[in-house]
């Protein structure tokens, strides 16, 4: 039960709350009880767990991120110029498995699921994969 979605992304830097989609393939896949994971395959993109009700968590991550890994470092050396989005993708990882019970996603009250950009904009592959209780 594997479902390939594309997500446009419009900047540099930016989180993407793919939450709704991820909720939507568990109803399509009628998947009662399992898991899910969600999976980025890029270098210079991840996926985290994180608030979803105020806007500011997600601009003070992507703010602190570039403090820690600035665009432009006189020791970087990845000739595509793009050493910064490749260490925020480590930082974040690429994927988060997330458990399924009763027919819904178990988050937080105030979790959200996101794509995190880091090297936009551009479009982008995410995997979601059903795993159902035996």
């Amino acid at each position: 039960m594997l479902q390939k979605r594309t997500v446009l992304t419009n900047r540099r830097d930016e989180m993407i709350d793919v939450t709704r989609e991820v909720k939507t393939f568990i109803k399509e896949k009628e998947i009662n009880n399992g898991m899910v994971i969600v999976y980025c395959p890029h270098t210079t993109a991840g996926i985290t767990v994180n608030e979803n009700a105020d806007p500011d968590v997600k601009h003070d991550m992507l703010m602190r991120l570039d403090e820690v890994y600035p665009w432009e470092h006189p020791k970087y050396q990845h000739a595509e110029g793009n050493s910064a989005s490749h260490l925020k993708a480590s930082t974040v990882g690429t994927q988060q498995t997330l458990i399924i019970e009763d027919g819904e996603l178990v988050l937080g009250t105030w979790q959200g699921i996101y794509f995190c950009e880091f090297d936009g904009p551009r479009h982008r592959a995410m995997y979601i994969k059903g795993i159902k209780e035996a």
